[in-house]
């Protein structure tokens, strides 16, 4: 029972690591290739065996489906630390864009947007996109141009540092403009000032 366990605690092992090292490798003769991954040729295991011993290395399988397996000299711990390094500094640069969503209404007052303007321009500064939802209830439809002048005040307080994405447009009861942080000045003008006036909804 006990040898079982052992047994399937070192084939757990060996799929979390992906690779067989040294005695794991079960082909008679393998592909080598020595530390800094020169190649020294077709050499019998027990022979890649000797010489991992004699540089105080691992032998590796890289290529277990080849024939015969391609296996390399290699301090397995530092490889193993490099390829954890590469994988977490690749996470670290794929930043992830979320889309906040900041509601408004017509008659907004000037402490209620000035809170929500400071939330803007937060959610711009980490590198996020705003959704700008404004909701008209009950006849407060009629009076687009409330809603619209709103957007347009919102517009010229982020100017210098959004660019407009989707212009105010009325889709049911709600005016929705999408903003983004601006991109790198081009030509003395930044890209949100190139994008032209806001169009008339409707």
């Amino acid at each position: 029972m006990k040898a079982i366990a052992t047994e399937f605690r070192d084939r757990r092992q060996r799929e979390e690591r992906k690779h067989r090292l040294n005695r794991e490798i079960t082909a008679p003769e393998v592909r080598l290739s020595g530390p800094e991954n020169e190649p020294i040729g077709v050499v019998s295991l027990m022979e890649a065996l000797r010489m991992a011993g004699d540089l105080d290395v691992d032998l590796v399988e890289i290529a277990a489906t080849a024939n015969p397996p391609v296996c390399r000299l290699m301090d397995y711990g530092k490889f193993k630390y490099q390829e954890q390094k590469r994988a977490a500094e690749a996470k670290a640069k794929q930043t992830v864009i979320e889309i906040k969503e900041v509601k408004f209404r017509p008659g907004t007052d000037d402490g209620d947007y000035n809170i929500k303007l400071r939330n803007i321009r937060r959610f711009l500064a980490e590198g996020d996109k705003c959704k700008i939802t404004l909701r008209f209830r009950g006849r407060e439809i009629t009076h687009q141009e409330l809603g619209l002048a709103l957007l347009n005040r919102l517009r010229d307080d982020l100017a210098d540092t959004i660019l407009i994405e989707q212009f105010p447009k009325l889709e049911g009861r709600q005016m929705i403009m999408m903003i983004a942080p601006a991109r790198k000045k081009v030509g003395g003008k930044t890209t949100a000032e190139a994008g032209g006036g806001v169009e008339q909804a409707g």
